[in-house]
């Protein structure tokens, strides 16, 4: 077995399998504590670098695009520090990690592993339930429906429609920003009729604004995974793609697309459900007219 044991993490590979296991240094980000240990199968590995350095270096781990759907998921957005597939290396272990790199190399060409993307999830995801308390709410998922618990800091229009309940057949996308610190991020669970409202993510109650605690909110992409992992892979997508500039929140992917007809039924409808807070007393005037006006721009 190959094997790099660091202050930042464990990575063993026995030739079948790569596992790695986050350190439990404070230094190491609380996503990667959470997420805990990782599998990868070698058939889920595209390649791995070695990257020696004088202060110290870094082991990178590649895998096959969409073999993961926590690679899927939060495209490319993780911040390198909580890229699970990174690991530090002191200088007086660059040789270990190179061992460790080469290793991994051989066993890639005795398998003739591909690199082109995988047809389906190599990797399973986070497990579930899973349940993240954020800035914007809390959101739980365990394995069939989405539920979204708004905080009492969310915006009156979503703490007037109540928790959210989510079946994951309904779902067509899950779209994933971090919060920087410096800019909100936020997790939207796209249906096939919210598919096009773009409503900004404080008002969308089919979304976490996420605006708080950047360490904190990280830990949504756990739960934007787990539900990737169990919508259709997107090999198997056959809806038409849609433009980028049309695409929710700019994410990547095809959604399917409503027909204008169906279009037309879900402004109406929630028009109605605006109207009925609005008769109700829930919203005043500002805020209906303010949240009519972005749904009506959506569509």
């Amino acid at each position: 077995m190959a094997e790099i044991i660091q202050r930042d993490g464990t990575w063993a590979f026995d030739g079948t399998t790569v596992r790695i296991t986050p350190g439990l240094h404070r230094s190491v980000p609380l996503f990667r504590q959470t997420y805990g240990e990782i599998a990868v199968p070698l058939e889920a590995v595209a390649g791995i670098v070695n990257e020696p350095e004088r202060k110290r270096g870094r082991l990178r781990l590649t895998l096959r695009e969409g073999a993961d759907p926590l690679l899927q998921a939060t495209g490319g957005r993780l911040p390198e520090a909580a890229d699970p597939y990174r690991l530090t290396v002191d200088p007086d272990r660059c040789g270990v990690a190179e061992y460790v790199a080469e290793e991994i190399r051989h066993a890639l060409l005795l398998d003739q592993v591909p690199k082109e993307p995988a047809k389906t999830y190599l990797l399973p995801g986070p497990p579930v339930p899973v349940s993240v308390r954020a800035s914007d709410g809390t959101v739980s998922f365990d394995g069939a429906q989405v539920r979204i618990d708004w905080a009492d800091t969310s915006d009156r229009v979503k703490r007037a429609t109540g928790p959210r309940i989510i079946d994951v057949g309904d779902l067509v996308q899950v779209e994933w920003l971090p919060n920087s610190g410096y800019e909100d991020g936020f997790l939207r669970f796209v249906t096939r009729e919210t598919a096009f409202s773009k409503l900004p993510p404080e008002k969308d109650p089919y979304a976490l604004d996420l605006w708080g605690s950047s360490r904190r909110d990280l830990l949504t992409a756990l739960v934007a995974a787990a539900v990737t992992a169990r919508l259709p892979h997107p090999s198997t997508r056959t809806a038409h793609p849609l433009a980028e500039g049309d695409r929710p929140g700019g994410a990547p992917g095809s959604v399917a697309v409503p027909a204008p007809d169906d279009r037309h039924d879900v402004l109406l409808r929630r028009l109605r459900e605006l109207g009925a807070l609005h008769r109700d007393g829930v919203l005043t005037d500002e805020e209906f007219a303010a949240t009519k006006a972005a749904v009506l721009k959506g569509f």
